[in-house]
């Protein structure tokens, strides 16, 4: 690590949409996410303090974007309920040493850009606890 650069947490993640009006209310109406402002083509929420830029333009390369949750199995039930569809069910990727588990289920957003539930779930005697 060095010492004479401390960066912070993640400020900002930006997506590129092709249509923002349907963006911003899919974001806001199936995500629940807290819209910040809107300008243009271009429309802002808040993500448990991490800013998420939406623009409107023509599709490029996407990374995934990770939404942490406590429950992945009852989030990922409340937003299919609410029309997602996900690419598979929540399912652990990963036990880490100390047993804690990993769960993660995708799903793509109205422009067919990955999204990603994620939970860190401790087992304790072989039941999950969030």
């Amino acid at each position: 690590m060095d010492p004479d650069l401390q960066l912070g947490r993640i400020g900002q993640l930006s997506r590129t949409v092709t249509d923002i009006a349907a963006a911003r209310q899919w974001y806001a109406d199936v995500l629940g996410l807290a819209h910040l402002y809107s300008f243009g083509d271009l429309a802002f929420f808040d993500c448990a303090g991490v800013r998420l830029f939406l623009s409107q333009g023509e599709a490029g390369p996407e990374s995934i974007i990770y939404l942490m949750v406590d429950d992945v199995h009852a989030a990922a039930a409340t937003l299919a309920s609410r029309g997602v569809e996900f690419r598979n069910a929540p399912h652990m990727i990963h036990r880490h040493e100390d047993g804690t588990e990993e769960w993660m289920a995708f799903f793509n957003d109205p422009d067919s850009r990955p999204l990603a539930l994620m939970s860190r779930q401790v087992v304790e005697g072989g039941e999950h606890q969030t």
